[in-house]
């Protein structure tokens, strides 16, 4: 995604060689142009799935989900970290470890808004370690869903997430892949565009 890649490389900050801060446009404040055409590429990226509901996690992955739940015409359900008062039982939960926070938290969703006849699309704005996107599919797993797949909107490729979810056998869609954030540089990875003969 051209328009993603350009706007990660004019307003994401590299902080060293592991952390880019993109808070200027997807986790703290949020670019809603930006955010419509992630929703409208996931939506494309899975249509064929017969998805029923997007499932996230709060706070960072609402606004690509939403996106892409207006697109796809399907709920969008985000996995609270934190317990509230209303959210205490009949609870799916599993527990994350964040890297970048250096702590775990359980994540939790009713599930009363997963069953088993769901297929479920996992949108998360980060792909670095695979905690939070394991954690997630963990959750449907108890639910007894489908995943259909996992929508990233930035991937951290020189990190072992994406392999770790591919070990599972879950399908992995991300719009931006970094190769490396060596030298404050931001470098993507480059699909390979096979040459019509």
């Amino acid at each position: 995604m051209l328009l993603l890649e350009e706007k990660i490389k004019t307003a994401g900050r590299v902080l060293n060689d592991n952390v880019l801060k993109v808070d200027s446009f997807l986790n703290h404040q949020i670019d809603p142009k930006l955010m419509n055409e992630i929703g409208k590429e996931f939506a494309a990226r899975f249509s064929q799935e017969g998805v029923t509901k997007i499932v996230t996690l709060e706070s960072s992955g609402i606004a690509p989900a939403v996106m892409a739940g207006l697109y796809m015409n399907v709920p969008v359900i985000f996995a609270r970290k934190r317990k509230s008062l209303t959210l205490v039982d009949n609870l799916l939960s599993a527990s994350v470890h964040s890297f970048t926070k250096n702590e775990t938290n359980e994540i939790s969703i009713s599930n009363k808004y997963l069953t088993q006849d769901d297929t479920v699309l996992i949108i998360d704005d980060f792909l670095a370690n695979g905690e939070a996107a394991l954690g997630l599919a963990e959750i449907v797993r108890q639910s007894g869903a489908k995943i259909a797949g996992i929508g990233i909107v930035i991937e951290k490729s020189f990190q072992p997430g994406a392999d770790k979810l591919k070990e599972q056998g879950l399908r992995v869609e991300s719009l931006a892949r970094i190769a490396s954030l060596t030298n404050g540089e931001v470098t993507f990875i480059k699909e390979k565009v096979e040459e019509l003969i």
